[in-house]
């Protein structure tokens, strides 16, 4: 199984258009060794020619442009991306739908009940994509594994997690099972797993012991701390109420650090999803050397798993 981070950044990637922290500003120099991020999704492939997004982000165009092995060129219209899956609605997540609308046939889209249902109402792009390429919907039932027909040797199976829907969404404050969402992706043939959760709120038993049992384990790492925001002057709210656990843990509860280092020797562990904020985006940062002394590496665009 091959995965591709194709963006490694929360909303607004680095730098963000509006912002001039620290390492935004250095994301726009030249020589800079922060690099710069794009929003997140992976691409996901069991024989490296037909290829699972998931999640679309708004910048899908320059993420494809960067890998030019995702257009076989089979045909004058064609593309290696065969589905989507969404692990939820947000917008640095969906509204790159709209950059596949023309397909020349309907966009095959895996995602769980509540999605479809924001996708369908509250940012209709479902029935907007009906009047382009159309959509051929299919809904995930959390907890039970799928196959995309094109990539047969891969398994998924949603596991819900505790985040939050997107602010546009009537569940806000009431989230419902499947508005959120983590992947086990699993190559049939090679019996390896990876664990893929870009917004994860809090740690569950049940995503806890799916972690265990992967190779590799792409998690939630939007905040360094649950203040960070609020330190910078940013927002008045908590990494946690923006639907992310932070890196270090604070008032006695564990941070991403700690659940990461209780999974078993081998498993490769990295953060994605990186807000611009976060100080582990410069590599000569402390905070870099406490990850990688636990064992921990930081996404960028273009990183390569063979798993």
């Amino acid at each position: 199984m091959k995965i591709r981070i194709l963006g490694s950044g929360a909303g607004g990637g680095l730098p963000q258009w509006n912002c001039n922290c620290a390492n935004c500003r250095r994301a726009r120099q030249a020589c800079s060794d922060v690099l710069s991020r794009t929003q997140s999704s992976i691409a996901v492939s069991g024989d490296g020619v037909d290829w699972v997004l998931v999640n679309a982000s708004p910048d899908l165009l320059a993420q494809l442009r960067s890998h030019p092995d995702l257009q076989p060129a089979r045909a004058t219209r064609d593309s290696a991306l065969a589905a989507v899956v969404l692990t939820d609605a947000q917008i640095d997540h969906v509204t790159g739908l709209l950059m596949l609308r023309e397909r020349t046939s309907p966009l095959p889209l895996y995602a769980c009940a509540p999605v479809l249902d924001d996708l369908s109402s509250g940012l209709p792009l479902v029935p907007l994509l009906g009047h382009y390429c159309g959509v051929e919907a299919h809904t995930v039932a959390p907890g039970e594994p799928f196959t995309v027909a094109a990539c047969a040797g891969l398994r998924f199976t949603a596991l819900p997690v505790e985040s939050k829907p997107p602010p546009y969404s009537p569940r806000r404050e009431a989230s419902a099972p499947g508005d959120n969402i983590a992947l086990l992706i699993e190559d049939i043939a090679a019996g390896t797993r990876a664990f893929y959760a870009p917004g994860l709120a809090q740690m569950s038993t049940d995503a806890l012991g799916t972690m265990r049992q992967a190779d590799l384990v792409l998690v939630d790492g939007t905040f360094w701390t649950t203040t960070e925001m609020i330190d910078l002057g940013l927002s008045t709210k908590h990494a946690v109420d923006m639907g992310h656990l932070a890196q270090r843990g604070d008032d006695g509860r564990p941070g991403m650090i700690d659940w990461l280092d209780t999974l078993p020797r081998g498993t490769r562990k990295v953060l994605t999803h990186i807000n611009n904020t976060n100080p582990i985006l410069d590599p000569h940062s402390v905070e870099h050397a406490q990850l990688r002394a636990h064992g921990i590496d930081v996404a960028h665009d273009g990183m390569q798993f063979q798993v």
